[in-house]
């Protein structure tokens, strides 16, 4: 194929990718303006209602259940996220939630684009092929579960998984630590992106971070000291208060643990002993990943986060798309298993497996249930344990080329 030709063809090919993203946007677009139940979006009701409370003492009293009468839904983050969102209170509800949804699919094509920079270089990313893979897998990521419910609800998964991308691609220790610290200040859990900077032994950037955080939570008692208090001081850590621990949507250990068992395990021996279990498979994995693997030892973390954390529910679990993407495209690329890992993972995400189980549960309070229905609603944690599994399995040759006098002991004598 001529040069010309070639061309052609690469931008007929983005041409065609534009048009099923614009596609899959008008078509959410038309579900969120036309549909009944379409402008639900009750998480962003909380951000934007609960905010305007903000330089009150009732914060953390707000609650929104004009359509979640079962589970009143309250604000559940830090002071400063309030604080971020206080703005939004001011604008027509449906404006603000139709640019959330435009914002949304953006930021979504930033964290692709920012996954294909991580694993090919900045100067190859920018290729016309690469930019029409990055739009075509936006226009599928829209209706992959955990984006797509972050959507329906309104949540800002996307917006903190794009912080901590922008982090991570950025050399600059002052950047990378505020985008940390922010993130973690808006909601608790991107903290543990802070692993990756210790993993790349990037000690300026972790403790810029912490000091970053350290800043909004300063400016949260500055800004309201009194709910402040009560966040940090009894709140932070109750999970009964986030949702239904035992709820098919909560894909972390603790509800795969407690639906499987049913119980709420809480924090105790199983709980503790799983997150152990994770803790080093997980180190294990990132150790046979190569010195310059940026996205694999990003998602390492990411996913050991989603585990250990109380309540992962399913739309937290954006993370699985830069997932798919490392394992098609990264350094594992040529290996069967690590095709079939990723389409494991775009399968259930398409198909929303928590979606089809919820309706097999009778209320989201109820931990036990069938056997069958308890072991797939572990299905991103098993799916975890399999990649940490098979990385440890692959990995452990060039693992042991890696140790220290290796190299020097398989050199013969000259």
């Amino acid at each position: 194929m001529s040069r010309p030709t070639e061309s052609l063809a690469l931008n007929r090919h983005l041409r065609w990718a534009l048009a099923l993203l614009g596609l899959s946007v008008l078509a959410r677009l038309a579900w969120m303006l036309f549909a009944p139940n379409g402008l639900n979006v009750v998480d962003l009701h909380v951000y934007v209602d609960g905010s305007a409370s903000l330089l009150t003492d009732r914060l953390y009293d707000f609650t929104y259940s004009e359509v979640t009468p079962d589970f009143p839904l309250p604000f559940t983050y830090p002071p400063f996220a309030a604080l971020v969102f206080f703005p939004l209170h001011y604008l027509p509800f449906t404006l603000v939630a139709v640019g959330w949804m435009l914002a949304t699919v953006a930021a979504l094509y930033g964290v692709i684009r920012i996954s294909f920079e991580l694993l090919l270089g900045a100067e190859k990313a920018r290729r016309t092929p690469w930019i029409t893979a990055a739009v075509g897998w936006t226009a599928l990521g829209v209706w992959l579960e955990p984006v797509r419910t972050t959507i329906d609800y309104g949540q800002v998964n996307v917006f903190l998984v794009l912080g901590a991308m922008l982090a991570v691609r950025s050399a600059r220790w002052w950047i990378s630590g505020t985008l940390v610290g922010v993130i973690a200040g808006i909601k608790l859990t991107p903290a543990i992106t802070g692993l990756y900077f210790v993993a790349r032994r990037r000690w300026a950037t972790v403790l810029w971070s912490a000091g970053a955080f350290g800043l909004t939570v300063a400016v949260s008692f500055l800004i309201n000291a009194h709910e402040a208090k009560r966040y940090f001081g009894t709140l932070l850590g109750d999970a009964d208060r986030i949702g239904p621990v035992g709820s098919v949507w909560n894909q972390s250990l603790r509800g795969a643990l407690s639906r499987i068992l049913g119980y709420d395990v809480q924090s105790g021996p199983w709980w503790l002993a799983a997150v152990v279990v994770t803790a080093v498979l997980a180190f294990c994995a990132w150790r046979t990943l190569g010195p310059d693997d940026r996205l694999g030892t990003l998602v390492l973390v990411q996913l050991f986060g989603l585990m250990i954390s109380p309540i992962s529910w399913s739309h937290h679990w954006v993370w699985l798309i830069p997932t798919a993407l490392w394992l098609l495209y990264g350094p594992l690329r040529a290996e069967r298993v690590a095709r079939i890992i990723a389409g494991f993972w775009v399968l259930t995400m398409l198909v929303g497996v928590p979606w089809v189980l919820s309706f097999a549960q009778p209320t989201i309070w109820t931990i036990p249930r069938p056997w069958p229905l308890a072991w797939l609603g572990a299905v991103d944690v098993i799916g975890v344990f399999v990649l940490f599994g098979w990385l440890i399995w692959h990995g452990r040759g060039s693992l042991r080329a890696r140790l220290p006098g290796r190299r020097a002991a398989e050199v013969p004598a000259s």
